[in-house]
């Protein structure tokens, strides 16, 4: 092979060389291109979703007033909210459950005292709605303290109360409700937390199955014959209320 034809043949072999190695280099090119766009869709899908979650579970719409907690009557109370959030209630606080009907707001507003959620609907809320509502209510939170019932003239469909706070929903948004529930739930608001939502005080009844529990009157005595040497007899007490009794 003369000298001629063997430079031919190296200038040729470094020729492929340069042409592999500039293969390879947009073979790497493209491939960290690749994982450097999955990389940034991945980024991108995971912040979606976290810009997204947080405009879902967003609570800055829910009302808040201060209550003071521990009032507790027998008369039927006027309240600003409806539902009401707080204030004046009876003495006795209604069963933590799903109800069908409407019950007494000065049983509610004990329940919320106690730490409860209370979430109320129109009664002409589509039924598909109001059982979504009973799903999230039965698996979300604490179910020992969460209350179900529609609400008569109610200013929205869907409104969610705890005590001192109170979201309105035009339409079910089932994210937002779970967030009020977890964050309101026996809250740092609550008067009684971890109170008792059930027992033998519970009002487990509805406002048409009856009324509000009239005051007890202390049990009348009998004053003794008047004798010089017969002791007094003593007063009998009245039964304790259920809110002394705790």
């Amino acid at each position: 092979m003369t000298k001629e034809k063997a430079q031919q043949r190296r200038d040729q072999l470094a020729k492929m060389r340069a042409q592999q190695r500039a293969k390879d280099r947009r073979g790497a090119m493209l491939m960290w291109g690749a994982g450097g766009l999955v990389i940034v869709l991945l980024v991108g899908l995971v912040g979606f979703y976290l810009v997204r979650q947080s405009q879902l579970t967003n609570l800055d719409a829910a009302v808040s007033k201060k209550y003071e907690g521990s009032q507790h009557v027998w008369e039927a109370v006027k309240y600003e909210e409806n539902p009401p959030i707080g204030g004046p209630h009876n003495n006795y606080w209604q069963q933590c459950d799903v109800y069908d009907k409407p019950i007494h707001n000065e049983h509610g507003v004990h329940s919320l005292e106690h730490g409860a959620v209370w979430i109320t609907y129109r009664s002409d809320l589509p039924k598909a709605q109001v059982d979504k509502i009973k799903e999230i209510a039965s698996t979300t939170g604490q179910q020992d303290f969460m209350l179900v019932s529609p609400v008569q003239d109610l200013p929205s469909p869907i409104v969610a109360s705890s005590w001192g706070h109170q979201l309105k929903f035009e339409s079910l948004e089932e994210e937002r409700l779970a967030a009020f529930i977890k964050k309101f739930q026996n809250g740092p608001d609550t008067p009684e937390p971890g109170a008792t939502c059930g027992g033998q005080y519970a009002v487990t009844t509805t406002a048409d199955q009856a009324p509000l529990p009239p005051q007890p009157q202390p049990e009348a005595t009998t004053s003794p014959s008047a004798q010089p040497s017969a002791q007094p007899s003593a007063e009998a007490s009245a039964s304790p209320s259920p809110s002394e009794s705790r």
